[in-house]
């Protein structure tokens, strides 16, 4: 069972946030969410990060995870880790912790185009590599990849194909048609 953490403060207060994710953590098994929701929700914040000026810490965000996994018996904490550039230009990766062991996935530096539905296409790249029995550093890497391709298509949905998805993870950036 997967739990996208996704805090949105306007629909509602960090303090009933966090009562209502914790009640509900012993029954998830897969945990999905960036420094912010771990700091809001939960508390557990990023040390030797500074989100907006584009400073993150790996070590810290595996400290996150590692905490997030302690404290609810997690089988698996991903967390993305944005690198804002400028409103369209984004760095990004992910780091996929499961039994005491980080793995970090690749950087992108992404040209954003719609920033909409790109963690729900990294979480069901996520979920269908996990569902596929993938090593852990192929899960993060396709996730990353399908999020990734995601940000440069307009609309909530992410129109890419499995194979497109593949052939960014193989390391084929170019964008380049394939007829």
């Amino acid at each position: 069972i997967s739990c996208d953490l996704n805090f949105r403060r306007k629909l509602w207060s960090s303090d009933l946030a966090g009562k209502t994710m914790t009640g509900l953590m012993e029954f998830i098994d897969v945990l999905i969410c960036n420094e912010e929701d771990a700091e809001m929700v939960f508390g557990i914040k990023a040390r030797d990060t500074d989100v907006a000026g584009g400073q993150l810490n790996r070590e810290g965000y595996v400290d996150v995870a590692r905490q997030l996994q302690e404290r609810f018996g997690l089988s698996h904490v991903a967390i993305t880790l944005r690198e804002s550039i400028s409103a369209t230009v984004n760095n990004w990766s992910a780091l996929l912790y499961t039994k005491k062991h980080p793995v970090f996935s690749r950087k992108y530096s992404i040209q954003i185009v719609d920033r909409v539905g790109g963690g729900d296409s990294f979480a069901a790249g996520l979920i269908y590599g996990l569902s596929e029995g993938w090593q852990m550093l192929q899960v993060v890497e396709f996730a990353v990849a399908a999020s990734c391709l995601k940000h440069t298509i307009p609309g909530d949905f992410n129109l890419v194909s499995l194979e497109e998805v593949e052939s960014l993870v193989s390391g084929d950036g170019s964008g380049r048609i394939q007829r």
